[in-house]
């Protein structure tokens, strides 16, 4: 029995995702999600997967020299149940690719700190272009469980400068910064030929190999709720 016959994949709503990445993806927090899709067998959902606006803000200005800035995504969460059959992720990647409009440019990421290397992307056909730049995140001590991006959220809306004056504020002495971890970036390009080599022949990254090396899973909470699908 192929993939396709024991597998559905549907488009969700934000209710049957929230649980899934608030305590089953190791980030533990929801991103931007523009469109969120579910895999599902015998009926129950087993795998997530969701594209939203890109939070690089100067990848989106710069990656294709100012072009396709209205028509990029980014891949920002894939997590699915363990024990899955081989393949199952990539052809899971795949079916929401297709789902999605086009033309548009879709970025996504490999943590390396994780020790992933994003063999579903290289699966599926992603070019890759190396790490992502030398950056660097804001904690604070005791609270060290915190994204940076959760700790500018409790701020409210503003400038990122003027974000980081009020967490100063708040945390004083024990707001520091600690190197965020470089990740692996690929591309994927949505559209017809003529729109994919335009986007390619645009590309200010160079593209590089594949990188290799042994994955290491992260552990998975497994008490959430699975929603069936509803005929």
């Amino acid at each position: 029995m192929s993939l396709k016959d024991k597998y559905i994949v549907r488009k969700l709503s934000t209710n049957e995702y929230v649980e899934w990445f608030t305590q089953k993806h190791y980030a533990k927090r929801i991103p931007s999600v523009s469109h969120a899709y579910g895999l599902y067998k015998n009926k129950f959902i087993v795998g997530i997967c969701s594209y939203g606006r890109p939070v690089a803000h100067t990848l989106v200005k710069y990656a294709f020299a100012g072009k396709f800035q209205d028509t990029f995504l980014e891949l920002n969460r894939l997590v699915v149940d363990e024990g899955l059959e081989k393949n199952v992720l990539s052809f899971f990647v795949s079916q929401t690719l297709k789902q999605l409009s086009t033309p548009n440019v879709v970025v996504s990421y490999a943590d390396t700190s994780l020790n992933h290397h994003g063999y579903i992307y290289q699966a599926c056909n992603f070019i890759y272009t190396g790490l992502s730049a030398k950056r660097f995140d804001y904690k604070v001590k005791g609270l060290e469980h915190l994204h940076s991006a959760s700790l500018m959220d409790k701020v409210g809306r503003g400038l990122a400068k003027g974000k980081i004056l009020k967490l100063r504020e708040m945390y004083g002495d024990r707001l520091y910064t600690l190197d965020r971890p470089r990740k692996h970036r690929y591309f994927y390009f949505l559209g017809t030929r003529k729109q994919k080599k335009s986007m390619r022949d645009s590309l200010t990254y160079a593209i590089e190999p594949y990188p290799k090396g042994d994955n290491v899973r992260y552990d998975t909470y497994d008490n959430i709720n699975r929603q069936g699908i509803l005929f």
